[in-house]
């Protein structure tokens, strides 16, 4: 059953589709945050994936909006009961994502978007590759990265060098993903990322009421 509104007369029924998972990737500090929000500001059928954690809370984050905080007991529990897509660790916490809501959204037409790393876009790529559609953001340059990282003043000098340090492994994965684009002008980067979402919208594959609404036309109806 669609869950798009009636057409105006004259108009064709929208076409029924089963949503996807948009990944995007990059190291910290490429601008995959900031991007991932205007994309939700611009599209109302796309949603933001909750992951679960074992890290603290930042300043102003909420439980349940921008992450479930878990405690490493419970979390351990989710990933034996195979109630997670994905999970990894990174800087010291682990980060999964509960399969039930994606899942559901999915069947509904919806599409999820994952702010999740490599480790995590490889593991759903193993379990449900037909579903994915994998973006890697890489920054403009190594100077600029490290500049974007110290101006958030978030964290510590170290950490900042900690998170420079990750970024080449990071970046070694570029060539696992479907799209790459670079983040050296944040409009212009968040319409590319939005072309690849509308593009990807109308693969054959993916419109599940496409058969019927061939079928019809094909009988004149």
């Amino acid at each position: 059953m669609s869950n798009q509104p009636d057409p105006p007369e004259g108009t064709a029924a929208p076409i029924d589709r089963r949503g996807m998972m948009i990944v995007l990737s990059s190291p910290s500090g490429a601008g995959k945050t900031t991007i991932s929000r205007r994309l939700l500001e611009r599209d109302a059928n796309l949603a933001m994936s909750i992951s679960a954690t074992t890290r603290p809370p930042r300043p102003g984050e909420k439980d349940g909006v921008d992450y479930f905080f878990v405690d490493p007991v419970d979390f351990n529990l989710m990933v034996n009961r195979q109630e997670l897509l994905e999970h990894a660790k990174v800087f010291d916490h682990y980060y999964g994502t509960p399969s039930a809501p994606v899942m559901e959204a999915l069947s509904d037409g919806r599409d999820v978007l994952f702010d999740i790393d490599w480790q995590g876009t490889q593991q759903l790529a193993q379990t449900a590759r037909d579903d994915l559609v994998s973006i890697f953001i890489l920054p403009p340059s190594t100077a600029e990265l490290e500049r974007r990282l110290k101006s958030r003043a978030q964290d510590s000098d170290e950490v900042v060098a900690r998170r420079m340090s990750k970024a080449s492994d990071e970046i070694s994965h570029w060539a696992e993903y479907d799209y790459i684009v670079v983040n050296d002008d944040a409009d212009r980067c968040l319409n590319d990322v939005y072309s690849i979402l509308i593009a990807e919208r109308k693969r054959r594959e993916r419109q599940t009421g496409l058969l019927d609404f061939v079928k019809a036309l094909r009988q004149w109806q």
